[in-house]
C-alpha cells in the first residue's frame, strides 16, 4: 500500500487496489514518511474501508486532530457495538469519535452536560445503553477519564442514530414521540409495562421505526379494509387507544395516521395489554 496523504504521525491516507482513498491509522505510521512511500504493515492498527469519499475525507480530517489512544478506544467501542447490534452506518466512526473526544476534553475541564433524555434512553434502548455503559467503562480504563452516566446515554443515542441511518436531532425527537405514546397507552389502559416481556420489546421496536416514519412523513398506505375492521372489532380497547394516539399526533405534530398505522399500533397495544393482564 502506497501513502497518498500524511495527516499526522499516526494517520495516513492510502489508495486501495481500486484507486479509492482509505484512512489508515497506527502508532508512528506517518513518522518520517513521504507521499509514495510503502506502508510498514506491522505498524497498521486499523484500515477504515469506507464506501463514501466524503466520509473518508471527514474521517481523515477528524483523526488528524485526535490522539491515537482516543481513536483506538472509539474504534473498539464501535467494534463491540457491531458485534452486539449488527450493521451500523459508517458515519458512526465520525460522530461517535468526535463526541467522545469532546466529552473527554470537557470532563478534564470539569464540565458535565446533563442528558435530559437519560431516563427514556434507559427504558427504550436498553441494549444500546448497556453498550454506552461499557463504552464509558472502557474509556475509564484506557484513558483514565471517568465520564458520567449521562455520557452512556449520549453514546447510546449515537448507536441508535447509526442503526436508523438518521441524524441525532431526529433520534432525540423519535425518542420523545416514543415516550409520549408509551405514556398514553399506560394511562389510557391503566396497566404497568413488563419491560422484560417480548411483547413490550416488540412494541418499542415498532414505535422506533413508526416514529421515524411519522416524523419524516413516510406514510403506510391503507390496504386490507377487511382486516382493519376485524382488528377494530376484536380489540376495541386497543383500537380506541390507538385512535387517541392518532389525535395526539395531530395536535402535537400535525400528522394524521392512516387506518393501517392505527391498526398496527392497536395490534401491538393489545399484545402488551394481554401480557400485562396475565402477569397481574
Amino acid at each position: 500500500m502506497k501513502i497518498a496523504k500524511i495527516l499526522n504521525n499516526n494517520v495516513v491516507v492510502i489508495l486501495d487496489e481500486h484507486g479509492r482513498e482509505q484512512v489508515v491509522m497506527g502508532r508512528g505510521l506517518g513518522f518520517q514518511k513521504h507521499i509514495g512511500d510503502t506502508l510498514e504493515n506491522d505498524k497498521i492498527e486499523k484500515v477504515f474501508a469506507l464506501k463514501s469519499d466524503e466520509l473518508v475525507a471527514r474521517l481523515g480530517e477528524l483523526l488528524s486532530q485526535i490522539p491515537l489512544e482516543v481513536m483506538t478506544t472509539c474504534d473498539r467501542i464501535i467494534e463491540l457495538s457491531r458485534q452486539k447490534l449488527g450493521k451500523l452506518q459508517d458515519s458512526l466512526y465520525i460522530t461517535l469519535t468526535d463526541h467522545c473526544h469532546f466529552a473527554i476534553e470537557r470532563q478534564k475541564k470539569g464540565v458535565t452536560i446533563r442528558n435530559v433524555l437519560l431516563w427514556e434512553i434507559k427504558r427504550l434502548y436498553p441494549k444500546e445503553f448497556l453498550l454506552g455503559q461499557e463504552a464509558v467503562e472502557l474509556i475509564g480504563k484506557r484513558l483514565n477519564v471517568q465520564l458520567a452516566e449521562d455520557e452512556a446515554g449520549f453514546i447510546a443515542l449515537h448507536l441508535v442514530t447509526a442503526q436508523l441511518n438518521s441524524e441525532m436531532p431526529e433520534v432525540m425527537h423519535v425518542t420523545r414521540v416514543m415516550q409520549e405514546i408509551l405514556q398514553i397507552v399506560k394511562y389510557q389502559l391503566r396497566f404497568e409495562y413488563d419491560e422484560d416481556s417480548l411483547s413490550y420489546q416488540r412494541f418499542v421496536t415498532h414505535l422506533k421505526f413508526f416514529a421515524q416514519r411519522m416524523l419524516s412523513r413516510n406514510v403506510v398506505a391503507d390496504d386490507d379494509l377487511t382486516l382493519h375492521a376485524a382488528v377494530k372489532d376484536n380489540y376495541p380497547h386497543a383500537w380506541r387507544c390507538a385512535e387517541k394516539i392518532s389525535r395526539h399526533l395531530v395536535t402535537e405534530y400535525q400528522r394524521e395516521l392512516t387506518t393501517e398505522e392505527i391498526m398496527f399500533l392497536a395490534i401491538h397495544i393489545e399484545r402488551v395489554r394481554k401480557e400485562s393482564l396475565k402477569a397481574s
